[in-house]
């Protein structure tokens, strides 16, 4: 039986999240971290193309793959599309994302892959991109059978799903380990930095849920009250 609530008020609710934890992580790497920088002598400014890209390019752009599907007007088959490319930019977002946090720490003499952070968000980019692939040749080119098609939608659905808040969790990892290295650097720890990036992750937990919700939910509401008009003999 279904709970008689539709998706598209959680779609919109989605697009606000976005744009808030958009401005909200430029603002934190901009204003409070000095910037963003492929190449320069203070490293930090190369991480911060980190929690951008991945933050920006891979959760919010991964948003709106999913529920584009829910929402947009138009064909099956430009929706399809849409999806397919949107998740694309997303996983290419991802990756230079990942780039530069190992730049960052080659250039810094940091280890990599020591964190949980880091095992995590590794594992969700190479599923990020198992999916994507198995997505482009079931159901975009070559296309698999009808029969196969309809098989897998609903697995394909459900580890997306599941990689997606992989994904949001890999970030709430990196907002705790990234926020407890600076408080431990000596950044105020009640301070409008550490406030703007708790907020941020908690933006993020409410976009994740609101983005899941929005895909579960039915488009449209059917009448499950199994009443039937009464009319005269």
């Amino acid at each position: 039986m279904g709970v008689g609530v539709r998706a598209t008020g959680f779609t919109y609710v989605s697009h606000v999240l976005a744009a808030a934890a958009a401005v909200m992580v430029l603002v934190w790497c901009i204003h409070f971290r000095g910037g963003l920088a492929f190449e320069s002598t203070n490293k930090n400014l190369i991480f911060n193309i980190h929690p951008v890209f991945m933050l920006i390019g891979f959760i919010i752009l991964g948003s709106e793959a999913i529920i584009s599907y829910k929402v947009l007007p138009w064909s099956k088959e430009v929706k399809k599309l849409i999806h397919l490319v949107l998740h694309a930019i997303a996983l290419v977002f991802g990756a230079v994302g990942i780039y530069a946090a190992f730049k960052f720490h080659n250039e810094s003499g940091i280890y990599n892959l020591y964190s949980l952070h880091s095992w995590v968000g590794l594992g969700t980019i190479c599923l990020y991109a198992i999916q994507w692939i198995f997505g482009l040749v079931t159901f975009f080119y070559p296309g698999a059978s009808m029969t196969f098609r309809r098989d897998a939608l609903p697995w394909h659905v459900i580890f997306g799903l599941f990689v997606y808040i992989l994904a949001i969790a890999t970030a709430e990892l990196g907002f705790l380990e990234k926020l407890t290295f600076l408080q431990s650097s000596g950044l105020d720890k009640y301070g409008s930095e550490a406030f703007l990036v708790n907020f941020t992750a908690l933006v993020v937990i409410f976009l994740g849920a609101s983005v899941v919700l929005s895909a579960v939910l039915p488009a449209q509401v059917e009448d499950t009250t199994g009443y039937t008009e009464i009319t005269d003999p």
